[in-house]
């Protein structure tokens, strides 16, 4: 991302609000607004707001799965499946 055309400030946005939004979504591209040249908004498409929350969450599940390998919170896959197997065999059952 070139910052150079990325920052804008909010008069710029007001002036050409639609033709931002088009660029934004058309290209995926994200766009830091300024005010009083501070930078307080990022204008991005949803497209590329929805691939970064995904990419979260699949960080804080390998964050979490970290912690519990080295708190030595885990089990063997054989286990799990049998423990799985059993909770089934319950809700059937019963």
């Amino acid at each position: 991302m070139k910052y150079s055309e990325a920052v804008k400030p909010i008069s710029y946005f007001k002036a050409h609000a639609s033709q931002v939004i088009r660029d934004v979504t058309d290209n995926q591209k994200t766009m830091v607004i300024t005010q009083n040249g501070e930078a307080k908004v990022i204008l991005q498409d949803v497209r590329s707001y929805e691939q970064l929350q995904e990419s979260l969450a699949l960080l804080k599940i390998l964050a979490l799965s970290n912690k519990n390998l080295k708190e030595g919170k885990y089990k063997p896959v054989e286990q799990s499946l049998k423990d799985i197997r059993t909770k089934i065999d319950k809700k059937v059952s019963g």
